[in-house]
């Protein structure tokens, strides 16, 4: 009886399909560690600061500054999301390496399914702002309603959540919480963070992080495969209905967060994360006080010089 056990569950590892994170390889390191140690020390001396814009001397009708000039002659190759032999995991390894930096969205849930109540904490890097008034965001889950992941399924059957947004000083512990865990464990324990109390929504709030955002759900869409039919994932939007700043990060007027105390922490491509660490501004221009002018000035200089050519021409 044992043999044929045992030989039964061999035949059924054998059989299983190999999960998403298997198929797309996300960690392209087998001894990531052995990696790690070769690399320099995280620079906790790294504030945020402004520099100049590439290229402060730019005016209008200029097009590309000097940054990217080298690259300006490289050909581009046309890629079809569904073309012969290309893998859905394909998509994906381009689309979060070309999409970058992605906010985070580190989403605190509870799931009512598990006696008692779980609550449940992982970060989703399909999340944004897409409208102030009212405050909504958005977040997507990758896998249909039929295979959900847990946050995914959590808000679709209590409609709230928070989102917290993920600082240096707990990335670790963040990243930890995207363990595949079974259902009814909560990645609280997990990542060692602290749970602080909301007020309009049951899930608690990261108290480690600076800026927390009381969501509800408002509406949801799930998306299936041009491909192949199969459900692939699901975008919900909420609506923001409670913040929490950090006192120390935040303005007196409480409508500016500081990046150089928020010290926010974004995703890139694989198993890579992203610092804010530098910045530059660019005032928007104003159509009557900067661009006409120069727009005008601009269509003079073409004229007089199509008029030196003899080849006159009219500019609209």
């Amino acid at each position: 009886m044992a043999e044929t056990t045992l030989i039964t569950a061999e035949a059924n590892r054998a059989d299983k399909k190999p999960t998403f994170e298997q198929q797309i390889k996300r960690n392209l390191h087998p001894d990531f560690k052995s990696v790690e140690s070769s690399r320099p020390p995280f620079d906790v001396n790294r504030d945020f600061h402004y520099t100049k814009n590439p290229s402060p001397p730019w005016k209008l009708g200029l097009g590309a500054n000097k940054v990217a000039a080298a690259a300006s002659d490289i050909p581009h190759r046309e890629i079809d999301p569904y073309g012969e032999g290309r893998a859905p995991g394909d998509n994906y390894k381009l689309l979060i390496s070309g999409v970058i930096p992605r906010p985070i969205g580190f989403i605190s849930t509870i799931n009512t399914a598990t006696s008692p109540p779980t609550a449940n904490l992982a970060p989703f890097s399909y999340t944004n702002m897409v409208n102030h008034d009212p405050p909504i965001f958005c977040v997507g889950f990758s896998g249909g309603r039929g295979n959900p992941k847990d946050t995914c399924r959590n808000v679709l059957e209590t409609g709230e959540c928070v989102i917290n947004i993920i600082s240096e000083w707990f990335v670790e512990a963040a990243n930890y919480t995207s363990v595949n865990a079974p259902a009814g464990v909560s990645e609280w324990e997990l990542s060692g963070l602290t749970p602080a109390p909301s007020r309009l929504v049951k899930p608690a709030r990261v108290k480690e992080s600076a800026f927390a955002i009381e969501a509800k759900l408002v509406a949801h869409h799930e998306w299936s495969s041009p491909g192949s039919g199969m459900t692939t994932g699901v975008t919900c939007l909420f609506q923001g209905v409670n913040f929490w700043v950090r006192e120390d990060v935040v303005n007196e007027e409480g409508n500016m967060i500081d990046p150089a105390k928020l010290k926010p922490v974004s995703r890139l491509g694989g198993i890579a994360y992203g610092r804010t660490t530098d910045g530059f501004e660019l005032p928007r221009p104003d159509w009557e006080k900067d661009t006409k002018p120069e727009l005008d000035k601009l269509h003079t200089v073409k004229k007089e010089e199509e008029r030196v050519n003899g080849n006159e021409v009219i500019v609209s």
